[in-house]
């Protein structure tokens, strides 16, 4: 916290802050918890929209997924980041990052249904590196929590980069589902003065004190060792049971059609999640720091009120409900017999006047204006320039042209994922449609009976994002962001964070869709003052109508026409789609149009192969889709009566094996075969996730 910031706090409670009250306005006014240098840029981005049932300023957005048997569903979105303490301490680090995303999913009143990560990690070919050892300790610990709590890991990407060797990058998604008319909000409910802030999970200790300061730090390699305490410790059991016993919570109050403020608890410990939950009614609060269950005696005031201890949550509840809930966790589902400590405990009262107390043995450690507390602070900083425009990173078609095609495909940011994506499971409770690395995007069906499923990608541009759920079939409805740039301090550096929120709500609004939720993740730079490439990570949310429109990403006949189709043919792509004149699709990257028919042929059943006459130029194609076409003649008549004809073409036919047996991607006279293009795509990443 900086001098003038002391000075303000000072000003503001008209006195100097106690210990505890310094805590507290460190974590709150915190990059992590404020947003104070992002916030007013944020307001830049389109969140409205036909589909948004609920955008951001709660835990997590919620769009319209479909209606079956008369009852609306919607999904649930929510995007973080859990960077600094994946650097610091991978495994740990990257599994918090799971629980916290499930978190904000579940206290929407929502089932947790799927997940998806986004991994950016630095050279890993030395096998003795430490930037080895975090890119493999973080994806040990997506897989180890999110395989025990039983959600299925369903999109992502990774890539690797020099610019990342002492910061990676851990983004994680998760979507729930939840009935439109039975959403929890994050917030006091109204009238609820005098109702019990009831506080759910294992029990405190000091892990991941100081977190919220934590992730507003420069790295110091010096300081690594400190680093480690403000980390938390995963228990990913514990969360399985606390889900569970959370969803019967939700069946009790709809049953007694009780009202309730439910909320999950972050970097602010108790204190940010009870002051943010009660600021957002309107109300105040009052807290006894001697009620919390804790893990060991004599933690100081401070550490229980804003220590960032994994696998909490907070419930405002009507005192008449109380006891029952409490029932339901520590007797129906036996917290205190899963974990040491662990249960459902009262620990305080909403208070209709809006200050924010809490009490420690017989002193009142904290007495502050909640208001002043959770939302006084924002920072409109300098920026040396507009920034340079936000460019996918890093792009690899130019490769496909100088080195040649196998060359790409073995590269560590062509290769295949599936050494690495196959370490989580894809289908745990048998709603997956399409796997990861089955598609773009993954799809899952997660209400049963209904002809609609919902699909998600995640990608390094809204463009691409978009592209990449189009070429499943499904219908974009939203989007996610996590942005990861680097010291605010640094002109420089905040100047790309203003060029990328610019170009991402110009992007948002050419697709006329809506963000309804993100994160910002800041300070991502060495002690040495060398930032991580920019690096906006999107996540979209699609709706796929009819789950037999479906498609995937294999070739699925020979000798079928191959069409390039440019991003502004959008609208001509999804009624292809729903027409079933699709096959089989890929959302062009930056890799390009040869990459994506590598990879096509690889995903086919059988071996199939593709022409391209004499396009070299198609490697340098990014931006649409190449698609496989069912009925040439039908699409050709959809495309020209939509679209102009600079943004659509035939480019190629699918091909089967000659007489010798040998199945090749060939352009013009080059030809490539397909077993050798397989061998060096599948090998890379195989040695690092073995």
């Amino acid at each position: 916290m900086r001098p003038d910031e002391l000075r303000r706090i000072a000003e503001g409670l008209g006195r100097e802050p106690t210990i505890v009250e310094l805590h507290a306005f460190d974590a709150q006014w915190s990059e992590h918890c404020s947003y104070k240098s992002s916030r007013h840029l944020l307001k830049q981005l389109p969140t409205t929209g036909p589909d948004v049932v609920l955008g951001p300023g709660e835990d997590a957005g919620i769009l319209h997924l479909g209606e079956h048997n008369g009852v609306r569903y919607g999904v649930v979105i929510a995007h973080e980041s859990h960077n600094h303490p994946s650097q610091v301490v991978p495994f740990e680090g990257a599994a918090t990052g799971v629980g916290g995303i499930v978190r904000d999913v579940l206290c929407m009143g929502a089932e947790v249904i799927g997940l998806a990560d986004c991994l950016r990690f630095g050279r890993v070919e030395d096998p003795n590196s430490h930037q080895r050892y975090v890119a493999q300790q973080v994806v040990d610990g997506i897989a180890a929590y999110g395989n025990a709590i039983g959600v299925p890991n369903i999109a992502g990407d990774v890539y690797f980069d020099e610019g990342f060797n002492d910061n990676c990058l851990v983004n994680v998604i998760a979507l729930g589902l939840v009935k439109e008319s039975e959403i929890i909000h994050s917030r006091a409910p109204e009238n609820s003065a005098g109702w019990d802030i009831v506080l759910v999970g294992k029990a405190t200790d000091a892990s991941g004190f100081g977190g919220a300061s934590f992730s507003s730090l420069t790295l110091e390699e010096a300081n690594q060792e400190a680093n480690k305490s403000a980390v938390q410790v995963p228990d990913p059991f514990l969360k399985n049971v606390i889900m569970r016993a959370s969803y019967r919570v939700f069946e009790y109050l709809r049953e007694k059609k009780i009202t309730a403020g439910f909320k999950d608890l972050g970097a602010g410990g108790i204190m940010g999640c009870t002051a943010e939950l009660c600021a957002a009614g309107g109300y105040g609060a009052i807290i006894d720091l001697d009620d919390v269950n804790v893990a060991v005696e004599n933690l100081p005031p401070e550490v229980i009120a804003v220590g960032e201890t994994q696998e909490r949550l907070c419930w405002i509840l009507p005192g008449d409900a109380t006891l029952d809930v409490l029932r339901i966790y520590n007797e129906e589902f036996s917290l205190p017999e899963i974990a040491r400590g662990a249960r459902a405990v009262v620990i305080g009262a909403v208070q209709s006047d809006k200050r924010y107390v809490m009490r420690h043995g017989s002193e009142i450690v904290m007495d502050v204006p909640i208001d002043f507390l959770t939302g006084a602070i924002s920072e409109e900083r300098p920026s040396a320039c507009h920034g340079e425009p936000v460019e996918p990173s890093p792009s690899s078609a130019q490769r496909a042209r100088d080195e040649g095609l196998r060359q790409l495909l073995s590269g560590l940011n062509a290769c295949s994922r599936e050494p690495l994506f196959k370490q989580y499971d894809a289908v745990v409770r048998g709603t997956t449609v399409i796997a990861r690395g089955r598609a773009d995007a993954g799809v899952i069906a997660p209400v049963p009976g209904a002809p609609f499923g919902v699909a998600l990608s995640v990608g390094r541009s809204v463009s691409e994002a978009v592209r990449k759920v189009v070429a499943v079939g499904a219908r974009p409805i939203g989007l996610t962001d996590c942005l990861n740039f680097g010291n605010p301090n640094n002109e420089e550096h905040y100047a790309q964070l203003v060029r990328a929120v610019s170009d991402l709500a110009n992007d948002a609004k050419k697709f006329e869709l809506p963000f309804v939720s993100g994160n910002v993740s800041l300070y991502n730079e060495s002690s040495s003052g060398t930032a991580i490439p920019s690096s906006p990570i999107i996540g979209c949310v699609g709706v796929v109508d009819d789950l037999r429109n479906i498609v995937t990403l294999g070739f699925k006949h020979p000798e079928s026409d191959l069409y390039f189709i440019a991003t502004p043919g959008l609208a001509v792509v999804c009624e292809a789609m729903a027409k079933r004149l699709v096959l089989s699709a890929s959302a062009l990257g930056s890799d390009g149009l040869l990459n994506a028919a590598a990879r096509m042929a690889f995903a086919a059943d059988n071996d199939f192969g593709a022409e391209f006459g004499g396009a070299q130029a198609f490697v340098d194609q990014f931006d649409g889709w190449l698609i496989e076409v069912a009925d040439p003649e039908a699409f050709a008549h959809l495309a020209a009566t939509r679209i102009p004809s600079e943004a659509w073409r035939r480019v190629g036919t699918t091909t089967v094996a000659d007489l010798e047996g040998e199945v090749d991607i060939s352009v013009g006279e080059s030809a490539h075969d397909l077993d050798e293009l397989r061998a060096a795509w599948s090998k890379p990443l195989t040695e690092i996730y073995a």
